[in-house]
């Protein structure tokens, strides 16, 4: 292991990390848990007695049965694209540090780590196809040729642009990291030669199956959603949704940010492994979390709020890339452009991973409370 990164330090940052997991975790039982159990209770013991049915008012989360799951109102093609992408990053990024982890990749040769980050990222084509194409069809979509062709070259093409571009100011300036232009042609055949093709083809059985079903039925007819306080407004959300996930993982963030910028190398993949397993729990728990609050409030736009809550984290890594920034050399005007080049794309990537993991868990969430209760 790195000298230069002591065995104590990682352990206290799985012990930080453990915390706000073990906090969030305390919190959401005692939170839902319990508000959930009166709920059911209170729903289905009205369901069942008729006469008390007349004189209650029913209020709370089931008065939007009949819109929770509405499509969004704002574009689902590119939430369902968002989501797709969202997958094949998480799948690729968990592979990676397993493998990393096991022993097959080796730190010390980054070449061998990078390539097969990019296989296994154009390897999990075909589970960006199928996620995209069944989120698609729940959303009664019907322009899936464009839904398809947007998850195959959107998130590769900002990436690939992005990348070109920083290579030309590399070359421009004589960089001896500037990446030579077969190595170019290689990326472009991974990305049209394999991505592309296993894209559709997952999309393909993704469209074959039978939409998402729900446990009630969607009416015809929009329910207005009533006034909301600020502290259920998006910023709010925002601000808090992102800070917890990123407080579980930030000092590792440290040590892979010094793996990537200061030529230190990052043996520690067990530890890794743990901590993203953290994020991604800390992730779900706190968009369940906000997801619930929002139905309470009768507000059922919680699609995009639940990515963007999760995603909201992404958020955080990009400002402490700022933060960050101050421990480098930065000699020259080039030397800002491709740093935060490279940190805007990686937030962006982790913005659709987490956001995925997002609205993943708010819609096993949302179908398991409302699939628990009686609907006159």
């Amino acid at each position: 292991m790195d000298e230069a990164i002591p065995a104590k330090v990682h352990w206290l940052s799985i012990a930080n990390s453990l915390v706000i997991v073990f906090v969030l975790s305390a919190m959401i039982i005692a939170i839902l848990v319990r508000n959930l159990r009166r709920d059911f209770a209170r729903y289905n013991r009205l369901a069942s007695d008729e006469e008390k049915a007349e004189d209650l008012e029913e209020f709370g989360w089931k008065l939007v049965h009949a819109d929770v799951f509405r499509p969004p109102s704002f574009s689902p093609l590119l939430l369902s694209v968002a989501c797709g992408t969202g997958a094949q990053i998480l799948f690729m990024s968990l592979l990676t540090i397993i493998f990393s982890a096991m022993g097959f990749l080796s730190p010390a040769n980054r070449g061998a780590l990078l390539m097969a980050e990019l296989l296994l990222y154009v390897m999990m084509g075909g589970f960006a196809g199928y996620v995209t194409a069944r989120l698609y069809k729940t959303f009664k979509g019907k322009s899936w040729q464009r839904a398809t062709t947007l998850t195959a070259l959107g998130f590769p093409g900002i990436a690939f642009g992005f990348f070109f571009i920083m290579d030309l100011i590399a070359v421009s300036q004589g960089s001896s990291d500037a990446v030579p232009f077969a190595t170019m042609v290689v990326l472009l055949v991974l990305w049209f030669g394999i991505s592309t093709p296993l894209v559709f083809f997952g999309a393909y059985f993704g469209y074959k199956q039978d939409a998402i079903e729900f446990p009630v039925n969607t009416s015809s007819i929009p329910r207005q959603i009533p006034y909301q306080p600020w502290f259920m407004g998006i910023p709010f959300t925002l601000a808090i949704g992102g800070i917890l996930p990123f407080g579980a993982c930030f000092v590792e963030l440290y040590f892979i940010l010094s793996s990537v910028w200061m030529d230190q190398y990052y043996y520690v993949f067990g530890f890794l492994l743990l901590v993203y397993f953290i994020l991604i729990i800390t992730c779900a728990e706190i968009t369940v979390l906000f997801c619930y609050f929002q139905l309470c409030g009768e507000n059922y736009h919680w699609w995009w709020r639940s990515f963007c809550t999760a995603g909201s984290t992404a958020l955080y890594v990009f400002f402490y890339s700022f933060v960050y920034f101050k421990q480098l050399e930065a000699n020259s005007f080039v030397t800002y452009i491709l740093y935060f080049g490279y940190m805007g794309l990686v937030s962006l990537g982790l913005f659709m991973m987490t956001g995925f993991i997002g609205v993943f868990s708010s819609l096993v969430f949302n179908k398991t409370i409302f699939g628990s209760i009686k609907i006159d």
